[in-house]
């Protein structure tokens, strides 16, 4: 089976065209080829399939296996490739999610190739059923949570996906990986949720570490940018345009008045070749 592996902002996607190839057990396959040991390594999968409510639709699988409604760099790394692959050449493209339809907007290099994506990532849902959490809330802010002993402020929000934010002042004093781990899979959120630590550099520079639903500490994710320049923003702490600063790169997130969110950045190809299908995927 044909691969391009590509990543943004160190968030790391493999992509494979389903349009050539149908009826594979994507759960089982991104559990074995995202294996960093066993397999080539990603922190998810990204799938092309024809869409019938926009140009292509792109079904996502985190690093464990499990589906997810969206990626915020995943879909920018899957618009390179379909841009970059003639499989939608347009610089004006709608993709089918199951977090809705994104349209995403390519400004290329001078090869021809993607280079800047700028995407549409539609409106955040700040009511508690629609993050989901499972206490009654108007919005989710300023709650408080208490994790092996110690209590942190946080708020919710979802962009595509589930997202818990908290402000920290020194981003490196924490333990991301063991806090994360605990909060993904609290029982105030019944699907789980993406964590993101953020450290307010000014009203226009954010440093975030993210602990993803489904993959663990990754370098970047797009949509928790989003929820934290979101948050941030809803809270009077950022300006509605702010350059995020990952672990693993930068991206830019703009908020309109009417809460419509815009994320740009770039993606990488990073290579591409052939994996061995295991008989039971």
């Amino acid at each position: 089976m044909k691969f391009d592996k590509y990543q943004a902002a160190g968030n790391d996607f493999i992509v494979i065209n389903g349009l050539e190839r149908s009826g594979l057990d994507y759960n089982n396959l991104a559990l074995k080829i995202c294996d960093r040991h066993f397999g080539i390594g990603a922190d998810g999968i990204l799938v092309c399939e024809a869409s019938d409510l926009g140009d292509i639709r792109m079904l996502y699988y985190n690093s464990d296996g499990s589906q997810g409604e969206m990626c915020g760099n995943g879909i920018r790394c899957f618009a390179k490739y379909i841009y970059d692959h003639d499989i939608v050449k347009k610089d004006n493209i709608s993709i089918e999610t199951l977090a809705g339809i994104k349209y995403v907007y390519i400004e290329v290099d001078k090869r021809g190739e993607a280079e800047s994506i700028k995407v549409d990532m539609g409106y955040p849902l700040f009511e508690s059923s629609k993050i989901p959490f499972a206490l009654e809330r108007g919005e989710v802010l300023k709650e408080e949570i208490c994790i092996g002993g110690e209590s942190y402020s946080f708020s919710a929000v979802n962009t595509g996906v589930p997202h818990l934010v908290i402000f920290v002042d020194d981003i490196d004093n924490y333990d991301i990986d063991s806090l994360g781990k605990n909060l993904e899979s609290h029982s105030l959120f019944p699907q789980k949720t993406n964590v993101n630590f953020v450290e307010i550099i000014d009203r226009k520079n954010i440093n975030i570490y993210t602990w993803e639903r489904g993959a663990s500490r990754t370098l970047g994710c797009g949509t928790g940018s989003c929820a934290s320049v979101v948050i941030g923003n809803k809270l009077n702490l950022v300006d509605n345009r702010v350059d995020v600063k990952t672990e693993g790169g930068y991206l830019s997130v703009k908020i309109d008045e009417d809460w419509k969110i815009y994320m740009s950045g770039d993606a990488v190809h990073i290579g591409a070749g052939d994996f061995y299908l295991y008989s039971n995927i």
